[in-house]
């Protein structure tokens, strides 16, 4: 490799402006720019990328409408009935509170499709319950929440498999509804090593609801439950598109909060518009820097170099699914999952198509390695939220998070070698692949 090419020294800038603390948005379209001048290329296509990309992808607002209804559903009335609804239903069992942990990450997947997201608001939520009277370790707890939260962008809606779809053309929804067994499967596993540990462990069992109680919980709690029912609803019914949905989830979202559970005043909602326009910006030039770098990766040919390399090599589509796997797993703890989807996955899906392997499997497989990326060790940004609400040691953290971790690689691995488990949803909304 030349170290003094055009895209050699862009790599360097894009690495050495991130490490001075520039956001990897900024940093990308920095070195891109650079790319195109040492080129002698006109500078204004960085521009002409970006707008061409943005402006033509109806799909993109479907990201900003999610993160707005999901910051509507956060409020505090909204978040205690639907915890109250998941206690109800799981509360009794060995570990009961961390087995509300994972179900509540299930229910407020349909609400965020962010797993950041889901760590910081009802994690951090969850961590407060779970520690009250020293009902469990602060590390723990840290740890659980992390991990469940992992769930949520596999279940839809989810702001991964959004991206995946505006890099692939593959159909949003049928990515949703192959996300919906994994997603479960992910959860199960979950909350079996819970049982386990709960064993083992000595965790507390909370008092049994009442099952005369549950009619009245599940009453207080089901217009928020409602919530992905309207969302899959519409989207499945060819009513909406991916992005209509996601308005109306958002309006839908904004009426129970105000209106119905009225949890929110002016302020709250005008907070919220600020949280959630901060949040969208953020991924926007996250978003905006790929696109552009994508430009400078393609004009050097890597795509279309990268597939020649793997097919001289002769892999199975298995062989080549593992290599994958062991890719994504280690870049995904190193680097921020939208980095991944948007900049390294445009480079596999040639080889992957090549393969013949299908796009809406492999998509969910790249999703659920990313998110595992965000819990594993050293750099794992969730890892790193959990620190700080938990405020336990890393070292801490990751010995109760790894049992966990060794689970959810299991799950990859069914995922990865049994597709028709990720298909069976989608192809009974006709899909043919």
């Amino acid at each position: 490799m030349n170290f003094t090419s055009p895209f050699s020294l862009a790599l360097a800038t894009i690495v050495g402006l991130s490490l001075l603390g520039v956001p990897v948005g900024q940093a990308m379209i920095g070195g891109s720019i650079l790319y195109l001048w040492l080129k002698g290329m006109d500078m204004g296509s960085a521009a002409e990328q970006l707008l061409n990309s943005t402006y033509s992808s109806y799909l993109l607002l479907a990201i900003p409408l999610f993160i707005l209804a999901a910051s509507f559903m956060s409020t505090g009335s909204v978040l205690d009935r639907l915890l109250r609804f998941c206690n109800a239903i799981v509360g009794r069992f060995p570990g009961g509170l961390a087995q509300v942990n994972v179900l509540q990450s299930i229910v407020f997947a349909s609400m965020s499709g962010s797993a950041l997201a889901d760590a910081a608001g009802s994690g951090k939520l969850m961590q407060a319950m779970m520690t009250r009277g020293g009902r469990y370790t602060p590390a723990f707890a840290g740890a659980l929440s992390a991990v469940s939260a992992v769930i949520g962008p596999i279940l839809p809606p989810s702001i991964p498999m959004v991206l995946y779809a505006l890099v692939s053309g593959t159909s949003i929804g049928y990515l949703f509804l192959a996300g919906v067994l994994p997603g479960l499967l992910l959860a199960g596993v979950q909350m079996a090593l819970i049982y386990v540990q709960a064993k083992r462990r000595h965790f507390p069992v909370e008092p049994a609801v009442p099952l005369r109680d549950l009619p009245r919980i599940t009453r207080e709690a089901f217009a928020a439950l409602m919530l992905p029912v309207i969302l899959l609803g519409c989207l499945y019914s060819g009513i909406t598109t991916p992005t209509e949905a996601a308005g109306l989830a958002a309006a839908y979202a904004l009426l129970v909060a105000t209106a119905l559970y009225r949890s929110m005043g002016w302020r709250e909602v005008y907070d919220s518009l600020l949280s959630s326009a901060r949040t969208s910006i953020s991924i926007g030039m996250l978003i905006a820097g790929a696109l552009v770098f994508n430009y400078v990766i393609t004009s050097e040919n890597i795509p279309a170099s990268l597939s020649a390399v793997l097919r001289a090599l002769d892999l199975s589509p298995l062989a080549f699914l593992l290599a994958v796997n062991l890719l994504l797993l280690v870049l995904g703890a190193f680097l921020e999952g939208s980095t991944i989807i948007l900049v390294i996955l445009p480079v596999l899906l040639p080889t992957a198509t090549a393969l013949g392997i299908d796009p809406v499997h492999f998509g969910v497989i790249a999703v659920l390695n990313i998110m595992i990326g965000l819990v594993t060790p050293p750099y794992g940004l969730l890892l790193f939220m959990m620190t700080k609400i938990a405020e336990v040691s890393l070292f801490d953290l990751v010995k109760e998070v790894m049992p966990f971790l060794f689970v959810m690689v299991g799950a990859l691995a069914v995922i990865t070698l049994w597709p028709d488990f990720v298909l069976f949803v989608p192809r009974l909304a006709g899909y043919s692949g």
